[in-house]
C-alpha cells in the first residue's frame, strides 16, 4: 500500500507538474492479479482496485491499518468497472456486473474478489474511510442509485449523478460514493466549480478512448492547476481544492467523499470572477 501524505496549498503552489503528478495522481489504479491501494492522509480515505484473474485476491490489513483486518475500524464502497466478478464477504458471496455496486460495514473479516472470466476480469474500484460503528452491507445495481440530473447540452455539461452510497440509498459512517455519467456530446464535469473543506474527494476517470485525456483542474480557486488524466487514472483531491475536469472526448468518473458530513449539496461555490 502507498503512503500519500497531505500537502498544504501554500506548498501546492509551486510544484512542477511532475511532483503535482507525484502528490496527487494514482496512475495505474488497476494491475491484473493484484490489489492496489493508496492510502491518502487527507482524512484517511483508501483509493484503488483490485483485478483479480484466474486465482481470488484476498484484501489484507498491513501495517498501514494497524488492525487485525483491513475492515476492524473501517468501512468500504466497491464499484465494479469491468467483467463480472464475485466478492466474498465473512463467506457470502455478492455477484456484480459492470457498474454494480456494494457498500461493506464495518467488521467484515473477510473480504475476496474474484473474476467470473478472467479473460476479461473484473475491475474493483475501492474507496475506504474509518468508520464508528458497522452499518449492514448492500448490493447496489445503477437501477438501485439515486439520480441526479445536471447540466445542459448548452453548456457542454449534461450529465446524470448516481449516488451509491448515500444516505439517499444506504446508510454508511461517513463514506459517500458515486458514478457520474455524462450525456452524449458532453465534455464538462463539475463547472461551475466548488470546494467543500468539509470533505475531501477522489475522482476515478474510466471509459476513454486510448488516445483521449481529461484536463482535471485542481488547486485554490485563485491559484488553479491541472493534471492530464489517461483512462482509469484517479485523481486525489483534498478540500481545498476544486475538482473539474473536462475531456476531449466521452468518459465516465466515479466519485468518493470522506469528511465531516454526508450532504452531498455542501459545497463552496466557486464564481467564475475568481477563478484564476
Amino acid at each position: 500500500m502507498e503512503i500519500r501524505y497531505s500537502t498544504h496549498p501554500q506548498d501546492a503552489k509551486y510544484y512542477t507538474t511532475d511532483e503535482l503528478r507525484e502528490e496527487f495522481l494514482i496512475p495505474q489504479v488497476f494491475i491484473p492479479g493484484e490489489i492496489n491501494l493508496v492510502y491518502s492522509h487527507v482524512d484517511r480515505m483508501i483509493a484503488g482496485g483490485a483485478t483479480p484473474l484466474d486465482k481470488p485476491l484476498q484484501l489484507e490489513a498491513g501495517k498501514e491499518i494497524g488492525a487485525d483486518y483491513f475492515l476492524a475500524r473501517r468501512e468500504m464502497g466497491i464499484i465494479n468497472i469491468g467483467g463480472k466478478g464475485k466478492v466474498k464477504l465473512d463467506g457470502e458471496v455478492y455477484e456484480l456486473e459492470s457498474r454494480d455496486g456494494l457498500y461493506v460495514g464495518m467488521g467484515i473479516k473477510e473480504v475476496i474478489f474474484e473474476s467470473e472470466d478472467p479473460n476479461n476480469p473484473a475491475k474493483f474500484y475501492i474507496n475506504s474511510a474509518p468508520a464508528h460503528t458497522s452499518y449492514p452491507t448492500v448490493k447496489i445495481e445503477i437501477s438501485k442509485a439515486n439520480p441526479r440530473h445536471l447540466g445542459s447540452l448548452e453548456k457542454s455539461n449534461e450529465r446524470t449523478i448516481y449516488q451509491y452510497v448515500h444516505p439517499a440509498v444506504c446508510k454508511s459512517c461517513q463514506l459517500v460514493m458515486g458514478l457520474t455519467i455524462l450525456d452524449p456530446n458532453n465534455v464538462w464535469n463539475t463547472m461551475p466549480t466548488h470546494t467543500h473543506e468539509r470533505r475531501m474527494e477522489v475522482y476515478l476517470y474510466f471509459g476513454m478512448d486510448e488516445n483521449d485525456r481529461v484536463f482535471h483542474f485542481m488547486g485554490e480557486p485563485n491559484e488553479t492547476r491541472h493534471i492530464v488524466v489517461k483512462n482509469e487514472q484517479a485523481v486525489i483531491s483534498p478540500s481545498w481544492s476544486i475538482h473539474s475536469g473536462v475531456g476531449t472526448g466521452s468518459y465516465t468518473f466515479i466519485w468518493g467523499m470522506a469528511g465531516e458530513n454526508q450532504n452531498f449539496d455542501d459545497m463552496d461555490h466557486v464564481s467564475m470572477d475568481d477563478l484564476r
